[in-house]
This record gives C-alpha cells, sequence and structure tokens, in this order.
C-alpha cells in the first residue's frame, strides 16, 4: 500500500479552513475554545464542527490544538472539552501537557505538540510507546536526525515546512513571561523576540546599536519535500494561525503544486485526501508574507538565519531604485507595480521603511507619502494589492472531486449511477415510460450537456456515458433532477462511510529517557507529574510560571546564535573570525537587559536574565 503524504494547514477559524480545504490541504488544523497557544485564534465547537463536516468530504482531517500547559483547575474543563470535539468528530488532538495522557479520555487519536521537546530519538521512541500516534518534530533537527528519528520508531512524523520561526527551542521561550507575566505556553507570546536590541560586549562597548538581534528570517523547506519524505517525514505543516486567508491560500497551494509534482508516478507514495484543484492565480512563497528565508538547520548550519533589520515583512523583491524623478520613483520592473501596493526598503539607518503606491504608470511609482531614498536602494513589494484582490475572491482556488455518470435505461424507466475517484457509489432512479424522441435523433450529446453541469457542487465530471437502447426522450428537467439527487445522496454517502482513525490511551509506564527534568518540561499540574513519575522521573521541576526567579534565570534556549551571525564562531568560523569578542555579551533593550551564554559544544545560545551568574565556556 502507498504511503499517505499530507499537506497540513493552519485555520485561525472556519473561513480560513475551508479556504485551506479548498486550496489543497490534506488536513487541517485549529484552536477550540481553550488551551490552544494562540489566545486570538478560539473557536466555537459548532464552528469546529462545520470544518470538520466539510473536510472529511474531502476525506481530509482536522486536528484541534491543545497545546498550553494547563493548570490543576483546568484539568476537568479540558477533559470535558475533548469529549466535545470526540463527539464532533474530530480526527485528532495536537497536545504539550502530558497531563492529557493521563486523563480518562474517548478513544481519540494523539499527536505530540513540537513543544513537547520533540527532538532527540529516544524521547520520541518513549512517546509512540506511551500511546502517541504522531509527532510534530522540532523545526532545529537536521535530515541525518530525522532519518535516525523514524529508524528507531515507526511513529507518524510532522514537519513544518513554510512559515515563522520561533528562536527558541521548538517554542520553548519564557521571556515574555518574565518580562510581563504574558506565557508563551498559554497562548499569550509577547514576541520580545522581534524587538530591536543593542548588543553590548564584556567591556561595556556597544557593538551593534537599535537591531532586531533575536528576529530571525522565515522558514522555507519546499525545496527540501522529497529528501524529507525520504527520511521519514509523511505531514508538511504550515505555520500561520493568525495569517489571513491569502497567506493560507497561497502557501497551501503552492505546496500542492510542489507536493502533486513530486508523487506524480510514484509507487511508493500519493496524497492523503480526495479532489483535484484548480487555481485561478500563480502562487509564490516570496507574495506571503515572509522575513526573507531559510531553511533553517535541516541542511545543517552553513548560512545567515538573522533578519536583524525590521520583523517586518520584506516582500517580493522588486528592483533597484534607479532614480527620483519628482515625487516619483523610478524603478527597476517598475512595471510589475500596481496601484495600491505597499512597498518596503531599508534606509541609510538601516531601517526598514514602508511606502503605499497611489499610481503606478510607465515603470514609476507615485507614493501616498513621498521620502527621500538613496539611488540604488533594493526595492521589496509587501503588499501586492491586484494578487491580494485575486486571491481573494471565493472562486480563486476551488476542489473538485473526480466523478463518472452513467445513464443507463431500466424495466421501469431510467437509471444513473455515479461513482466517484473513491469508489463511492450513487445510484438514482426514474420510474418513467419511455419513448422515442419524435425526430428519432439521439438525446445523447444534450444529455451530457445537462449531466456535466455540476456547478457549485465539490463534484467535477470527468467521464459521461449514456447506454440507450433505442432514441429515448427524457426531459430536461427529470435529468437534471437526477444529477442534483445523485451528487446530494453522494455527498451523504461520502460523510457516512468516512472512516476515523481512533485509538484508546492505556496507561505505560515504560522508563522515560532521563531521570531529572528541569523547568523546560513545562510541568504545571499534578496530573502530568503523575504521569512522568509513573515512567520513572524522580526529580521534577516546577514550570517556569509556577516558580520564576526574577532576574536570574535562563529565559531561552536556542540552535540560533549572535556570534555565528557576526562571523565569530569559535568552531565553524574559527578561520576566518579573528579576534575573540570579550564576553559575556548582551543584549538590552530599554529596561530590559539579557546575557548570552554560548554553549558550543552542543551549538546551542542560551539567553539569561541580567543578574544570572554563570561560567563563559572558553573555546
Amino acid at each position: 500500500m502507498k504511503k499517505k503524504i499530507e499537506i497540513l494547514a493552519p485555520a485561525k477559524d472556519l473561513f480560513h479552513g475551508m479556504a485551506a480545504i479548498n486550496s489543497g490541504a490534506d488536513a487541517v488544523y485549529i484552536g477550540a475554545p481553550l488551551y490552544g497557544a494562540r489566545s486570538n485564534a478560539t473557536n466555537s465547537i459548532a464552528d469546529v464542527a462545520a470544518l470538520v463536516q466539510y473536510a472529511h468530504l474531502y476525506h481530509a482531517q482536522v486536528f484541534v490544538v491543545i497545546n498550553t500547559i494547563l493548570y490543576d483547575n483546568e484539568l476537568e474543563s479540558c477533559r470535558k472539552m475533548i469529549y466535545e470535539l470526540y463527539d464532533i468528530g474530530v480526527d485528532a488532538l495536537i497536545v504539550q501537557d502530558m497531563a492529557i495522557m493521563e486523563m480518562e479520555l474517548p478513544p481519540i487519536v494523539i499527536h505530540a505538540s513540537t513543544q513537547a521537546n520533540n527532538r532527540d530519538a529516544d524521547k520520541i521512541k518513549f512517546l509512540k510507546d506511551a500511546g502517541i500516534k504522531r509527532v510534530v518534530l522540532a523545526r532545529e533537527l537536521n535530515l541525518h536526525q530525522i532519518k535516525e528519528i523514524s529508524s528507531a520508531s515507526d511513529v507518524e512524523l510532522e514537519f513544518f515546512v513554510t512559515g515563522a520561526l520561533c528562536v527558541a527551542f521548538s517554542g520553548n521561550c519564557y521571556m515574555s513571561v518574565a518580562n510581563g507575566e504574558r506565557s508563551a505556553n498559554r497562548g499569550s507570546c509577547a514576541q520580545n523576540c522581534r524587538l530591536p536590541y543593542n548588543l553590548i560586549d564584556g567591556n561595556g562597548d556597544t557593538l551593534i546599536k537599535n537591531s532586531h538581534l533575536l528576529s530571525i528570517k522565515d522558514f522555507d523547506v519546499s525545496d527540501q519535500i522529497p529528501n524529507l519524505i525520504e527520511a521519514g517525514v509523511i505531514s508538511f505543516k504550515i505555520e500561520g494561525r493568525l495569517k489571513d486567508v491569502v497567506y493560507v491560500k497561497n502557501n497551501v497551494s503552492y505546496l500542492r503544486q510542489k507536493l502533486d509534482s513530486f508523487l506524480i508516478g510514484s509507487d511508493k507514495y500519493t496524497k492523503a485526501s480526495s479532489g483535484t484543484c484548480t487555481f485561478a492565480f500563480d502562487s509564490a512563497l516570496n507574495k506571503s508574507f515572509n522575513r526573507g528565508y531559510t531553511d533553517y538547520f535541516v541542511n545543517g548550519r552553513d548560512q545567515s538565519i538573522g533578519s536583524w533589520e525590521s520583523p517586518k515583512s520584506k516582500g517580493q523583491y522588486i528592483g533597484k531604485l534607479l532614480k527620483t524623478i519628482g515625487n516619483a520613483y523610478q524603478i527597476e520592473n517598475g512595471e510589475l507595480l500596481n496601484n495600491g501596493d505597499g512597498l518596503c526598503f531599508i534606509n541609510e539607518e538601516n531601517e526598514a521603511e514602508g511606502i503605499y503606491v497611489n499610481k503606478a504608470e510607465n515603470g514609476m511609482a507615485y507614493p501616498n507619502v513621498f521620502k527621500e531614498i538613496k539611488d540604488g536602494t533594493y526595492i521589496y513589494r509587501n503588499n501586492d494589492a491586484a494578487f491580494i484582490k485575486l486571491v481573494e475572491r471565493e472562486d480563486s482556488a476551488v476542489r473538485k472531486i473526480g466523478t463518472t455518470l452513467l445513464l443507463t435505461e431500466n424495466e421501469t424507466g431510467f437509471e444513473l449511477i455515479v461513482t466517484d475517484e473513491d469508489g463511492y457509489v450513487s445510484t438514482v432512479q426514474l420510474d418513467s415510460h419511455k419513448d422515442e424522441t419524435k425526430t428519432g435523433l439521439s438525446m445523447e450529446d444534450n444529455i451530457k450537456t445537462q449531466l456535466a453541469k455540476t456547478g457549485f457542487t465539490p463534484y467535477k465530471a470527468d467521464e459521461i456515458s449514456v447506454m440507450f437502447t433505442k432514441n429515448w426522450f427524457m426531459p430536461i428537467s427529470k435529468i437534471n433532477e437526477m444529477r442534483r439527487t445523485a451528487f446530494e445522496q453522494l455527498t451523504t454517502i461520502r460523510l457516512t462511510n468516512y472512516k476515523r482513525e481512533e485509538h484508546q490511551i492505556v496507561k505505560t509506564s515504560h522508563p522515560y529517557p532521563e531521570t531529572k527534568l528541569d523547568f523546560m518540561y513545562n510541568v504545571a499540574n499534578k496530573m502530568a507529574r503523575k504521569f512522568y513519575e509513573r515512567h520513572g522521573v524522580t526529580e521534577i521541576e516546577k514550570a517556569f510560571e509556577l516558580q520564576w526567579e526574577p532576574g536570574k534565570s535562563r529565559v531561552m534556549t536556542t540552535k540560533y546564535c549572535i556570534k555565528y551571525e557576526l562571523g565569530k564562531c569559535p568552531i565553524h568560523q574559527k578561520s576566518t573570525m579573528g579576534e575573540k569578542l570579550k564576553e559575556p555579551l548582551v543584549l538590552k533593550q530599554g529596561e530590559l537587559e539579557y546575557k548570552l551564554k554560548f554553549n558550543c559544544k552542543p551549538c546551542e545560545m542560551e539567553i539569561w536574565e541580567k543578574d544570572a551568574e554563570f561560567e563563559i565556556e572558553e573555546y
């Protein structure tokens, strides 16, 4: 049997979820009323149920994120909500808190969120043996590590493919809660990583001023899809539950076409849902919100990944500013611009600025507000007005399930048989006296024309056959009625026969790979503690939110490295780095101040609050 490969799309709400399905998503992940890591993207049970119904028609799946850490007083309400989600047909839950594994639950499939420290083979095998069906891998992994994980366990592997990157390891960031008691692990990240900082060395000298030193580029490993599939990944996840519908449709359609081109003719892999999509626009990732793209560490550490000028989207590169004429700009490739476009450029202070184009004419851009821009400056378009208008149209992405139709006769009249691409069959009988056409000519062409009118249904007619022994007459109204009834029946048949995978969690006691857990395991309630203790863990720190010591805490661990970005890495850039930096390096933004600790052996950087004390490792 061929292995199914999935595109997993984000959904802020029902509307975005349906748009993702229409654009070719095999699955959608969405927030419920509570406990999702995007507090601004919650949805009612009724809306999730409507999305489930819509997705299942195409044999696509719906996963609900319950990926915050839970407090003791929330455990029961969380359990009750899970039962509601099970009852409406949700396919799986994406969870971080192991308390959920301790609950008495319905037989619903559980996926481990990337926030569950999914970055080594031993822990991932543990989760699989505990009953986890799928693991969302840490984005910091490389191809070799993914292969090792796949070889160690047959758990399903999901990996991000496009979207924003959290600079902290798999989202385990505590800067937000330490600076304002807004916990990222509770769905309220304040995005301190996107702020501008000064970089100060151990001598007190300012090396860099007012730069977004923790802001990194967005993720794109779409060209690595074949390699990732061979490494063991079966689901490709798009980040962005807060993104707009243009982002969702553009990213999903781009990946749908890219994946389909790989799957054509494959004897090992196939798509994970039904239907074929048509698009009224040419998708391109550089037309979506982006800070520039990186493959992060999939192919190892070999490039700069910082987006220091701005945390905002630069967008699609248009060309250089050739010259300014009056109050207008002559831009290389300026004929690509349209009225209403938003442009971005980096000014002489190395800061991102933007302008809107009131009028684009003859290669000239007339801005709403004129700004002095140096000749030769790179100009980007981060708001493509014409593209947005096109993609926002409801019919810009249309998904249809293929069918074959056969109209034939029987003893009592006529019979229409509709068979879809998955083999489901809908049959409609028309009891009618049979009369030949008055002209003696066949109605076949006219009948086929009517049967092909699938209109706003989810179906298309790939093949239509009419098998009559004589040139029977049929009223057009009856042909249309039979077609409508057959497709309505087919929808009911598809939904009735949709098979949701179920799995009952059974409590296990196999040993966890660690016996001591620090705060990064986010244990915030008694049930999570019980889970780990039953699996042999003897020491468990409380979650950061429950035991934060102001001023002295480690608030982030990351594979991203400011030394490397500066060309001062003593491991990878030893021959070219020149003089060592005087440590500790300090990030300062107003009253905020952090010390940087570099752990070169595991190739990681830690961010500590300003009063922390630690030894500086020499390399």
